[in-house]
């Protein structure tokens, strides 16, 4: 008689503890996900499509900052000034103008060839290399400014603004299923308990006030049961309305992507045109030294003896060629007057032939140039007042010009 008697108060004050806590949920999400992790709860599963959308989002975020961080790294390889640039950025304030690399050995260069002699060929050389490096460092100027804008921003935008919303209402989600999954333990409990209160008792073992706490505790856990029910009905619509905000996010991060794709052609495009002004400055400074180390160095070679990329064909679409610089037929390049010489009648110097290794399939352009294949070697030489560019080569018996960027000279 005594047991069920203490089963029933027991009953009656786990009722009146539940419903408090039912009233309170301030600690419910913390401890639902304390039981998750230890398994002693269960947990709301998402479909196999919103996992991919998350795995997908987080994927995103992870390789946007790679990409964000090292492309910053190829932009500014010096630390300090990121972190100076960074400091600005947050403050708002306008990043101060920085010499470039270039720019600062143009300057060093030219102060040079003032103290050791701007006349001498040595100064003449350093004014001229100075004035290379200042384009060059201008060039890098302009790319930095045009990356930075068209490539840097947005994906910054995505990792301050899109992401961190993203985030946010990820987090709304995480909280909205805890709280659901709370719901779903406490109306567990509450039948578990509403059916052991509901037991019939042993007449001859209980005495009649036992009946009326059974009868209490019966009542209480029914109203704690149809409490529990209502409460998961909310906390399921809270969560499907969290869930659907948060599937329309992650499915936008495919219009990130198409975003993304848009910048990263840009950035192509801007580098593209860093390099080919590059390439055009420094083409244009080596016609410049070598018309100057011909008339320093007579009988010597003009050109680098180091392998170079084969130039762009003429055939190359129009982005490319107009961007790259190709190598131009001989009629150009060659001197008034050079055109009509008779290569049968030149004869080799008595010195400065070398062997030279065709690194590319070349197709002359016309009756004066010399076709080429890869890996073969060939004999050349340059005659006075010949473009830097191109050199007289032969083979056997035949003999024509060939472009300089086409070789390795051997010694």
């Amino acid at each position: 008689m005594g047991g069920w008697c203490h089963e029933s108060l027991m009953a009656i004050s786990h009722a009146w503890i539940v419903r408090l806590e039912a009233r309170s949920c301030f600690f419910s999400a913390p401890r639902e996900f304390t039981e998750e992790k230890f398994g002693q709860a269960e947990k709301t599963e998402l479909d196999a499509h919103f996992e991919n959308l998350l795995a997908r989002a987080d994927s995103t975020k992870n390789w946007t900052e790679k990409i964000l961080r090292q492309t910053e790294v190829l932009l500014q390889p010096n630390p300090s000034a990121r972190v100076e640039e960074f400091l600005y950025e947050k403050l708002d304030r306008k990043v101060p103008s920085r010499v470039t690399n270039g720019e600062l050995l143009a300057q060093y260069m030219a102060d040079a060839a003032s103290e050791l002699g701007p006349t001498t060929p040595y100064g003449k050389t350093l004014i001229k290399v100075a004035e290379a490096e200042k384009q060059l460092g201008a060039a890098e100027r302009d790319f930095i400014h045009t990356a930075s804008i068209s490539f840097l921003t947005p994906l910054r935008n995505f990792l301050e603004g899109d992401w961190k919303t993203i985030s946010k209402e990820r987090r709304l989600l995480q909280n909205r299923r805890l709280d659901l999954d709370a719901c779903k333990a406490r109306l567990k409990k509450a039948k578990a308990a509403e059916a052991k209160a509901t037991t019939v008792p042993d007449f001859q073992e209980t005495r009649p006030r036992n009946y009326i706490l059974s009868a209490s505790a019966s009542a209480l856990w029914n109203d704690e049961v149809d409490k529990a029910e209502q409460e998961l009905r909310v906390a399921q619509t809270e969560f499907d309305r969290q869930a659907e905000v948060t599937r329309l996010l992650l499915e936008g991060i495919s219009s990130t992507h198409v975003n993304h794709l848009r910048c990263l052609h840009e950035f192509v495009k801007s580098q593209t045109t860093y390099y080919a002004q590059c390439y055009r400055h420094m083409l244009d400074l080596q016609k410049q030294l070598g018309s100057s180390q011909g008339a320093i160095f007579p009988g010597t070679f003009v050109g680098t003896t180091e392998p170079a990329s084969p130039p762009l064909s003429s055939t190359s679409p129009t982005t490319a060629a107009a961007t790259m610089p190709v190598v131009p037929s001989v009629a150009s390049l060659a001197p008034p007057g050079e055109a009509s010489l008779c290569l049968e009648e030149v004869a080799p110097p008595a010195s400065g032939t070398r062997k030279a290794r065709v690194l590319y399939d070349y197709e002359a352009a016309d009756s004066s140039e010399l076709a080429l294949l890869a890996d073969e070697l060939i004999t050349v030489y340059s005659l006075p007042g010949m473009d830097p560019d191109w050199l007289i080569g032969e083979r056997g018996n035949k003999k024509g010009k060939v472009p300089v960027t086409y070789l390795e000279l051997l010694s």
